[in-house]
């Protein structure tokens, strides 16, 4: 046995900042050398794929510990508290030792410096003063498959072979804390409610301090508190409405910055007709007062479709008291669908009400989008007509994708449950589109969707007993996408164009019909389906309101609308769903059910794509060659995904192609999904309040669920720009 013990690697609780130290740092000048032409004016990939080789073969390796087998090396990491014991005594020495070199055949490499330089930096295990490194990509991926299969070898080798060939990637907390003993949560992100009572803020804000503790981003709803001025107890003015809370919630992310290593994350969401929402939109202007400033917390609106309808029609649209519609109507406002109810409130003496000018609050809207990016959107009645499970979506999360039915917790006065309600934890990863194609999809459909219902089926946040119900209950996961923009590019096919949308529908139909069909043989294999199942859409008859009727009844074709796009999935031998096969599915769910309450959210994508090489989610890319500022190592230079020197025309950027055809692209997606997906929306520097208006009301109608930010292009200054620079160049 190898002694270690003077190798400096026992456990040490000092500083987790160190970098390890580094022999060569030509890797960083050669990445650089890929934001400026050569003489022949051509992009210089070959130096960032050498940045990568002299950072690995370099730096890595020589702040990497090495091990004489794979034994002695979990051996160790289990000793001293790196690894968690539990995961690896699932396995036989004999598999482990097997499974590894395994990993390790599939000889693989990262495709950018970028790539390589984000790992190793912010999910590779490290030793505890941060000096050198104890996993490669491999590694971490074996770790992460050991976990999620749960001692089902067969499960592991088929986790880690998607993850390794690029075709599936878990979400960052998945990826990142799996397998390790010292760790967050592998969720993602966290939704929770707040209802109007003294116990339900107390509790939020504890809930605010808990999971972020954990690692999660946290968004909270406001909608259901009373506004400024409304009575407490039968006093009038008592309130202080909604800005005093943003306050508190902003204050508990501060100070439970996870060991100081990042700030914590969230987010409030505030119905558009709560009477605080003008001064809850005032928080994020420039020149804000510093008593109701918000810094930090991200905004976001939901908004139904009468705010629409009454800009439309150059009316005043009424602010209701929340603490008003909870006495007429019994509970709380958010749960109430404020256009099916909006004339009624209106002519209804006993709910107070104030009234704003419609047109004005949209351009309120666009003015702070301008400013800040926020708030973010949700369009309620679309996403509550599309959602299949009962009760209402009230919010989203921080990347505005997540959307699932919550119900309220009660309180006793001590703070316990009176009780316990349902709130939301957001299990994600995502598939690369052109990896997943080059495979055949469905393997990898189901395979991801094995991953994500093992996430949360080994998931309990005790600390907030609401998330931890639904994620018992629902087994809800969100399996997304990345690298559309990518996949696309490599065909020859332009983002936004006739074949690109017919692509992005045909991709995702088939892509939800393998999902489904994943959740019914994890039913059928628990013997069980997700519990609020059998008040959901998806075991109504078929032909009345059942899910899939919209894949069974004719309302559309399934078949291709392009030749090309016909071709593309007959290349690479997938079979696009038919009418027969949706039905056979739809007979099967009405059945046995399905194991999971919410299958699909596509989020941002930020990390996992630079390290799987993918363009982000399912936008444009933002700049052929984009810049990043990384820590201490400054400016870093990343190219889109399978980018040449002779394919650059299909390499348009989000401003060029405009926001049109990226919400057409959207809704062709947003069709497929039952969730949602984050969609941010480019403008240039041109751009006006109006142009945005336009924008979110194109969206709306077009379906679309949720906008995320907003981004304007801001030109360089004049006389900055570098001769031959890439990214530079407008």
């Amino acid at each position: 046995m190898t002694d270690f013990t003077n190798t400096g690697l026992a456990l040490d609780n000092t500083s987790h900042s160190a970098e390890p130290t580094d022999p060569a740092r030509d890797y960083h000048a050669l990445n650089a050398m890929l934001n400026l032409y050569d003489a022949n004016g051509q992009i210089q990939f070959d130096k960032d794929k050498a940045a990568e080789r002299a950072y690995v073969t370099n730096h890595v390796a020589a702040n990497t510990v090495t091990f004489p087998s794979t034994a002695e090396r979990l051996k160790f990491l289990i000793d001293n508290q790196y690894y968690n014991p539990a995961v690896f005594a699932q396995y036989s020495a004999e598999f482990l030792d097997r499974f590894y070199a395994h990993a390790e055949s599939a000889g693989f490499e990262f495709s950018t410096f970028l790539g390589a330089f984000k790992f190793y930096t912010s999910y590779a295990l490290k030793t505890f003063d941060g000096k050198r490194y104890l996993e490669n990509f491999p590694q971490r991926c074996a770790a992460v498959a050991l976990e999620l299969a749960a001692g089902d070898e067969a499960q592991a080798i088929e986790y880690a072979d998607e993850m390794l060939a690029g075709r599936f990637q878990p979400a960052t907390p998945t990826f990142l804390n799996l397998g390790k003993a010292q760790r967050g949560e592998p969720v993602s992100c966290f939704l929770v409610r707040i209802e109007d009572n003294m116990e339900s803020i107390s509790r939020g804000i504890n809930a605010a301090l808990q999971l972020s503790k954990r690692g999660g981003g946290v968004a909270l709803l406001l909608s259901n508190l009373r506004e400024l001025g409304a009575p407490i107890k039968h006093i009038e003015n008592q309130s202080s409405g909604v800005i005093p809370v943003m306050k508190l919630l902003e204050d508990a992310f501060s100070y439970a910055n996870q060991l100081g290593a990042r700030q914590g994350a969230g987010a409030v969401y505030l119905s558009t007709h709560h009477p605080d929402i003008l001064r809850f939109l005032d928080t994020k202007r420039e020149n804000a007062d510093e008593k109701i400033r918000i810094k930090s917390l991200a905004l976001g609106v939901v908004i139904p479709d009468i705010t629409f309808e009454l800009a439309k029609r150059k009316e005043q649209m009424a602010l209701f008291s929340p603490y008003d519609v909870e006495r007429v109507y019994g509970k709380p406002f958010a749960d109430i669908a404020i256009t099916e109810h909006y004339e009624e409130m209106v002519a209804d003496s006993r709910i107070r009400k104030t009234y704003i000018d419609a047109r004005r609050f949209f351009t309120t809207i666009a003015e702070l989008q301008f400013e800040s990016g926020y708030p973010y959107i949700v369009f309620e009645d679309t996403v509550n007509r599309a959602n299949p499970i009962e009760g209402r979506v009230t919010m989203s999360n921080l990347c505005s994708e997540i959307l699932q039915v919550q119900e309220p917790s009660e309180y006793n006065e001590d703070l316990t449950y009176k009780h316990v309600g349902r709130d939301i934890s957001c299990n994600l990863g995502s598939l690369n589109i052109a990896k997943a194609m080059d495979g055949g999809l469905a393997h990898t459909v189901e395979t991801a969707i094995r991953a994500l219902t093992s996430v949360a089926e080994h998931t309990s946040i005790n600390a907030v007993p609401s998330i931890r119900r639904a994620n018992e209950e629902g087994h809800a996961i969100g399996l997304g996408q990345m690298n559309l923009h990518g996949f696309l590019a490599r065909e020859g096919i332009m983002y936004g164009s006739e074949e690109g949308l017919d692509f992005t529908d045909m991709y995702f139909m088939t892509v939800a019909y393998h999902a489904y069909r994943a959740s019914h043989a994890l039913a059928v294999e628990h013997g069980q389906a997700f519990k609020s199942f059998p008040t959901s859409d998806y075991v109504k008859p078929a032909g009345q309101g059942n899910y899939f009727d919209k894949y069974t009844d004719g309302r559309r074709s399934l078949e291709p609308r392009t030749a090309r796009v016909r071709d593309l999935f007959a290349k690479f031998g997938i079979a696009i769903p038919t009418v027969a096969d949706w039905q056979a599915l739809q007979a099967a769910i009405i059945k046995d059910g399905i194991y999971n309450q919410n299958l699909q959210a596509v989020p941002p994508t930020g990390s996992i794509s630079y390290i799987n090489h993918s363009t982000s989610s399912i936008h444009p890319i933002a700049s052929k060659i984009e810049i990043r500022k990384e820590g201490k190592i400054g400016r870093v230079y990343y190219p889109a995904a399978y980018m040449t020197n002779s394919n650059l025309e299909y390499y348009k950027d989000a401003y060029e192609i405009g926001w049109k055809a990226i919400v057409d692209t959207y809704a062709e997606a947003t069709q497929h999904v039952d969730q949602g997906l984050s969609l941010t929306l480019f403008f240039p520097d041109t751009a006006t309040t109006r142009d945005l208006n336009k924008a979110q009301i194109y969206a709306w109608r077009k379906g679309i669920k949720t906008l995320y930010y907003i981004r304007i292009r801001q030109q360089a200054l004049e006389g900055t720009e570098v001769a031959g620079c890439v990214s530079c160049m407008l």
